[in-house]
């Protein structure tokens, strides 16, 4: 991955449409889940708090709720939630939560009921307008309201990266497709404007991303004159 500074023109982005993918990247991770071992579910993750069984459990509890949230309009009180610190430590109590209350269940009875929500989770996701509103703003994106477009392309990333971890845990290549991993690339770099909304460069800089090979791409980042 490189980064340069220049000018040019450039064309405006367009929607990220990721709801097809969800049957194949969950259909993927079923198979993976499938095919692991007693001693697999339980070998260390990149993530230093959990191993395979807890992503595994995360990634069932992160789409129950999903399907709960943006299909049946189900919440519950949230806490006061008043700068970005707050969400943060919101979600990430939530995530520990579901993986302790998930991680106690057998993986045959993890796996069937994996089967259930990724099933309902690619149906919610195919229903959606892209171009509506979402429930909830990507907030890592500095936005407050979202399209649904972006909303879905947001929950693939997070079905790509934990099925990613997994898999490199246990030794097992298959996601990093152009197909399954170029959605996540452009998903991230679309975060580019708000990290660096505090940079100071002149009006029409550009900064150019490039990462290279058949999985990436590149993507400008222009500073436009203040209003």
């Amino acid at each position: 991955m490189s980064t340069s500074v220049t000018t040019h023109r450039m064309e405006p982005l367009k929607p990220i449409l990721t709801a097809h993918l969800f049957p194949k990247i969950d259909g993927m991770l079923l198979d993976l889940l499938r095919s692991l071992t007693a001693e697999d579910w339980e070998k260390q993750t990149v993530s230093p708090r959990w191993k395979v069984k807890d992503v595994a459990a995360h990634l069932l509890d992160t789409a129950l709720r999903g399907v709960s949230i943006g299909r049946d309009g189900y919440t519950l009180p949230t806490p006061k939630i008043d700068s970005p610190a707050a969400l943060a430590s919101y979600i990430d109590r939530l995530n520990a939560e579901g993986v302790v209350i998930y991680r106690r269940l057998s993986p045959p009875v993890l796996i069937s009921l994996m089967e259930m929500a990724t099933k309902s989770l690619a149906e919610y996701h195919a229903s959606r307008d892209p171009s509506a509103f979402a429930p909830y703003g990507v907030s890592w994106a500095g936005e407050d309201k979202s399209a649904n477009w972006f909303d879905t392309a947001r929950e693939y990333t997070e079905r790509w990266h934990h099925q990613q971890q997994i898999r490199l845990a246990v030794n097992r290549p298959g996601i990093l497709t152009r197909e399954l991993y170029y959605p996540v690339l452009d998903c991230f770099m679309r975060a580019l404007p708000f990290t660096y909304r505090n940079v100071s460069a002149k009006p029409a800089t550009v900064v150019r991303i490039s990462v290279s090979g058949e999985c990436g791409g590149t993507w400008n980042l222009l500073r436009e004159a203040e209003n």
